[in-house]
């Protein structure tokens, strides 16, 4: 990606003007020399500086240059030319003092360009091997990503004609992309968890679990300012990674992302976590969740109990079916995946029927659940292996599996999306997803 005064604007710098705007690639930019007004050479850019304005193209407020040996602060309203080959000043005279880096301050070269990116629309994560300029009457701001990979002969090739090959193909508009952006005083002033919305937390969990160290650590500053979204994205974690990002964290601070998550997630985590600090976590969970994870751990991993969830919705069998209908409209506090079935019980709790979400739809709203349920329901205790689940689940099409006492007491269900991740290797769950098609606008 180059300078290229007469071309049309990609579609970042569309938005910003319907005329031609001149347009810089920042790796072009940093080979220039810096001019005094004068016309003598002063030193060189080692840096561009933009500062992030949320929904707004990132604004460039100066350059970072090499004058003498010393990394020198530039702003840009002292740049009169930018873009006939060399950077020239309004003064023969620079503010020789080091730079040093303000909160909110962003450096393309040292932030973002080599550095991989969120690309939003794919869910993944790319590198950005250039960036593009563009001139608006506010200034220049950041308006492109270039994601296409340089070799040496695309260098030379620019170097001696000016241009990229192919370059379009892989510009894209900076909207598209979050930075994952290494300054913290920096990052934490960014408009938190803007793009990242339009993920969904599983995505966001396969980004974490592709992405190093360093850019974990930037993601889980921005998922963290949303404790519902964070606890979202924990519960999505393979178990591995899960446990070492936690381990990471406080008692305190992994209490709380375990308060907002399942209880049967919670409790899985929990398993992970050093056994000395398991009944210090636990002793700082809300009473309620510390109940329900409690008695998860009392079962084994992988049997029914181990894999059941607390949130369930049982009714007396006379309950009619619109008042059913209406319990299950305002049990936002239960997981959604253990409504699609609504249990009768009799008048001593034990299971006497259960009825799908849709039959309850269908079924006259005065009749009694005992009317449209499904009789003597097939369930589970809790010491039933994994494998009598899956088959269960799969020979009698169920969406949800109850788990009962000897008394035939509800405990809790299995869900199908429990028992399929139980279920499915480990080595299936890394494959390379297909490529899903983008959004439309």
């Amino acid at each position: 990606m180059t300078e290229s005064p007469d071309q049309s604007p990609t579609p970042g710098a569309s938005a910003l003007s319907a005329q031609p705007a001149r347009r810089l690639s920042l790796s072009a930019l940093l080979r220039r020399a810096v001019l005094g007004a004068h016309g003598q050479q002063l030193g060189r850019p080692d840096d561009v500086i933009v500062r992030l304005r949320g929904q707004d193209y990132p604004l460039v407020t100066g350059l970072v240059a090499d004058i003498g040996g010393r990394r020198v602060f530039l702003p840009a309203e002292s740049i009169v030319d930018w873009h006939t080959g060399t950077i020239r000043l309004s003064t023969a005279k620079v503010d020789l003092r080091t730079f040093e880096r303000r909160p909110g301050e962003v450096l393309l070269s040292a932030d973002i360009l080599g550095h991989r990116l969120i690309d939003i629309p794919q869910a993944r994560l790319v590198r950005a091997y250039d960036l593009c300029l563009t001139e608006t009457p506010a200034g220049w701001v950041l308006t492109d990503v270039d994601t296409r990979p340089t070799t040496w002969w695309h260098r030379a090739w620019q170097r001696l004609t000016g241009t990229a090959p192919g370059a379009a193909s892989a510009v894209r508009d900076w909207k598209a992309f979050e930075a994952l952006i290494g300054h913290e005083p920096s990052a934490l002033l960014r408009s938190p968890t803007a793009r990242l919305r339009r993920l969904k937390p599983q995505q966001i969990a396969d980004l974490l679990e592709e992405a190093s160290r360093e850019e974990q650590g930037d993601l889980l500053r921005q998922v963290h300012t949303d404790p519902e979204l964070e606890a979202d994205v924990f519960e999505e974690l393979d178990d591995d990674p899960q446990a070492r990002l936690l381990r990471n964290r406080s008692d305190e601070e992994v209490a709380g992302v375990l308060a907002r998550m399942h209880a049967d997630d919670a409790a899985d985590a929990v398993m992970d976590l050093p056994q000395e600090r398991r009944q210090a976590v636990l002793n700082l969970l809300p009473a309620g969740q510390r109940v329900k994870v409690t008695t998860l751990l009392s079962y084994q991993h992988n049997t029914a109990g181990g894999l059941m969830s607390l949130d369930y919705l049982a009714l007396p069998a006379g309950t009619p079916a619109a008042e059913a209908l209406a319990r299950v409209r305002h049990a936002h506090g239960l997981q959604s995946e253990a409504l699609t079935t609504v249990y009768a019980v009799d008048d001593h709790g034990r299971l006497r029927g259960a009825v799908g979400l849709v039959a309850l739809v269908q079924a006259d709203p005065a009749t009694a659940l005992a009317e449209v349920c499904e009789h003597d329901p097939v369930r589970v205790n809790p010491p039933a292996d994994l494998l009598t689940v899956a088959l269960l689940m799969s020979d009698y099409n169920l969406l949800a599996l109850p788990v009962v006492d000897d008394g035939d007491r509800i405990l809790g269900v299995v869900t199908v999306d429990d028992a399929l991740e139980a279920t499915v290797p480990d080595n299936w769950r890394h494959r390379e997803p297909e490529p899903h098609p983008e959004p439309s606008d």
